[in-house]
């Protein structure tokens, strides 16, 4: 389970667009993300690797927890928003999710993501963020 100051330090590493840090500094080696109902990817260095590549593709990201954070013992849900603008000129995306995760101690094992993939096609068809 995972500390009150850990989650905190977590949340801000987010929110200050360190995605990839984060992953680096707050999964479990083995770490398995996925999204929906995808099939699980892991270990932690290709879960770096893609989300890498993900900012790598962004000119601009805002990442915003929703609070309350849920927690119960080793598992806790946050709500996020993420609102990218892309380098290639596409239109901005908005996306909202939780994302439902599995702690071991002071490390995520498992994580997954619920969102609705209609928003990203909404953003594609409206031009709105």
């Amino acid at each position: 389970m995972p500390t009150p100051e850990t989650l905190e330090r977590f949340i801000a590493r987010v929110e200050e667009n360190a995605h990839v840090e984060a992953i680096l500094e707050f999964y479990s080696e083995d770490a398995t993300m996925r999204e929906n109902f995808k099939p699980a990817r892991g270990p932690r260095a290709a879960l770096a690797e893609r989300e890498g590549k993900t900012m790598d593709r962004a000119r601009s990201v805002r990442s915003t927890c929703v609070r309350p954070v849920l927690v119960n013992g080793d598992i806790v849900v946050v709500r996020w928003i993420f609102e990218f603008e892309w380098k290639d000129g596409a239109p901005p995306t908005r996306m909202e999710e939780l994302a439902y995760q599995r702690w071991e101690g002071e490390r995520i094992a498992q994580e997954q993501f619920f969102y609705d993939p209609a928003q990203l096609a909404q953003n594609v068809d409206s031009g709105r963020t």
